[in-house]
């Protein structure tokens, strides 16, 4: 497997679970977040959110920044717009196959 794909597939895995979905989603806001901010609005604890930004910091979706005693956290955009083009890419695949399958369908009724 590429390199590329593999790192596509290690961010869809990071984001395939709806709590680090709406992390992301907060994050996407653009402010940096502390993790006491971050655990409030969920009905996790902060040890609990804290291993879903691991997993996200894993595939490099956030990064962290000491503030003082507090862990800043914000979004890396650029993993998503890898994994929107990656999606683009399958998309414009399957759009030449199917058609290819549509003319040659109509080529085979005429």
């Amino acid at each position: 497997m590429s390199a590329h794909k593999a790192h596509a597939a290690d961010v869809f895995a990071a984001l395939g679970d709806p709590t680090r979905l709406a992390l992301v989603a907060t994050l996407s806001r653009g402010e940096r977040r502390s993790l006491a901010s971050l655990a409030s609005n969920t009905r996790l604890t902060r040890q609990a959110v804290a291993k879903h930004l691991r997993v996200l910091q894993g595939a490099g979706l956030v990064r962290h920044s000491r503030d003082g005693r507090e862990s800043r956290y914000a979004l890396e955009a650029a993993p998503l717009d890898e994994a929107r083009d990656y999606l683009a890419s399958v998309s414009a695949h399957w759009d030449d196959a199917l058609e290819r399958l549509k003319a040659m369908v109509e080529d085979s009724s005429s």
